[in-house]
């Protein structure tokens, strides 16, 4: 079994912390981990010999990071790399075509991986029962048993009894109202469609073809137009010809052979502030807090903090969240509108829509301490054995001073090493290229100065490291 992780989005509920570039797969919860982390830790408890991510060109390197910190060497981890969004039905055709071009009869099981599930031995059990009845060629979805009359999820109505605990699917229902889900909640026979899914290869990829013709063609003919192989990059204006839509509409709701495995997995989307905040533990008077805080005269509420000391006084009802460079403060019946704050600052063109200060990197991470007309601060990491390409800047100089670890800077071809509390400087127009040959991570103060600082202002050249 080869196991999907489907890992993208916008991520607009969970801002400040949610970015464009840095979205909810990446967020961290109270034990350190992040979703995408323990999506790809579950699907290898279940047994997938294989994890394939499928995941946009801008998140890929993040993506690879979290993965290789989680030091399992072991695990055989591929990608294919979306040069844009399509929405679930072309991504989970991509890996598709990925799998069956080493074996078209491979069960692939799709996760999300910025879904929450607590009880991990039911999903195990699920993913044996979802697995039986994939080989016979249905195309197999898990229903979540409802604990409340939710209206902000799908719903999957059981039909016919299958073997093995599952259920032919009835149908599909769009998002209820509140009167329609406590009905389906009292019948014991709808399910919350938890976007997760078991099914061969080519069935989805003949179902994809019977019912989607256009979608089929397209992704047929980009996939051959693109570079394979472990690493898999689509090809950009192929990729744009492709129909984009939900996997829902596009296949699961028509499919003739579709069947559910309802399961009770502690499962969570972790959809807004209120969802996180239930997975930090409550004091007495049911604040719950990340971070550093104080906390007076105040109950139910949730405070989560990077980093300064958030001090609360007399409230009661909020969710506060302080990032480095924004702060959300809301009632608890009103963190669904965080999207329409997303949605004002998307239309001013607010840079903490996109992206935080700290930016990753595949060789390591820059966080930008101070920029004004003329200069810029930044704080560079470099892991140890990589390094930053070789380039140099039209516009800009930059000096670099070692905080920590050992740097190689190379300065127009000539090699020079610098150790803590050592500094260099490349002038504009010079080239110049820093490597981490140690075995820590190296830590930089970089100074930009110069008329223009865009990123842009770059030339590539050919690597000395």
């Amino acid at each position: 079994m080869v196991a999907v992780i489907l890992s993208g989005g916008a991520g607009t509920r969970l801002w400040p912390v949610s970015r464009e570039q840095y979205p909810k797969p990446f967020l961290k919860l109270p034990d350190g981990q992040s979703l995408l982390q323990k999506a790809f830790l579950r699907a290898v408890r279940v047994g997938a010999g294989q994890v394939l991510t499928v995941t946009g060109q801008e998140y890929y390197f993040s993506t690879a990071n979290e993965y290789q910190a989680l030091g399992l060497p072991e695990v055989q981890t591929s990608f294919v790399v979306e040069p844009l969004r399509r929405n679930t039905a072309p991504a989970i055709a991509m890996a598709a075509l990925w799998i069956a071009e080493r074996n078209p009869q491979e069960v692939m099981l799709v996760l999300s991986a910025d879904h929450l599930i607590l009880r991990e031995e039911a999903f195990a059990q699920a993913v044996d029962q979802a697995l039986s009845v994939a080989l016979q060629d249905y195309l197999v979805t898990f229903g979540i048993q409802p604990t409340y009359p939710a209206t902000s999820f799908g719903y999957i109505e059981q039909g016919l009894p299958l073997q093995g605990g599952a259920y032919q699917v009835a149908r599909f229902v769009e998002k209820p109202d509140q009167q329609t889900a406590e009905a389906y909640l009292q019948t014991g026979r709808y399910y919350w469609n938890a976007g997760i899914f078991c099914f061969k290869a080519h069935a989805y990829l003949e179902a994809l073809r019977e019912l989607q013709p256009q979608m089929h063609q397209a992704v047929l003919a980009c996939w051959q137009g693109s570079e394979k192989g472990n690493l898999t990059y689509l090809d950009a204006a192929l990729f744009k010809q492709v129909p984009a839509e939900s996997v829902d509409y596009a296949v699961m709701e028509k499919a003739r052979q579709v069947a559910v495995v309802p399961a009770d997995l502690g499962w969570s989307d972790l959809g807004s502030w209120d969802a996180a905040a239930e997975m930090v533990p409550p004091d007495a008077l049911g604040n719950r807090v990340l971070g550093e805080a104080v906390l007076l005269e105040t109950r139910n509420t949730f405070v989560q903090s990077e980093d300064r000391v958030v001090a609360v006084i007399g409230v009661h009802d909020l969710v506060i969240v302080d990032t480095r460079d924004a702060l959300l403060v809301a009632r608890r019946d009103k963190v669904q509108d965080v999207k329409k704050v997303v949605e004002q600052l998307t239309h001013a063109n607010s840079h903490t829509v996109r992206r935080h200060h700290t930016i990753q990197r595949p060789w390591g991470s820059y966080v930008t301490l101070e920029e004004t007309s003329g200069f810029k601060i930044r704080r560079v990491v470099v892991k140890p054995g990589q390094a930053l390409s070789n380039h140099l800047h039209h516009h800009r100089s930059e000096h670099w001073t070692v905080l920590r670890g050992t740097a190689q800077v190379w300065l127009d071809g000539h090699a020079q090493m610098l150790r803590p509390n050592e500094s260099a400087s490349a002038l504009a127009g010079v080239a110049h290229q820093i490597a981490n040959p140690g075995l820590l991570e190296l830590v930089m103060i970089e100074v930009q100065t110069g008329e223009y600082l865009g990123e842009d202002d770059v030339k590539r050249l050919e690597s000395y490291a």
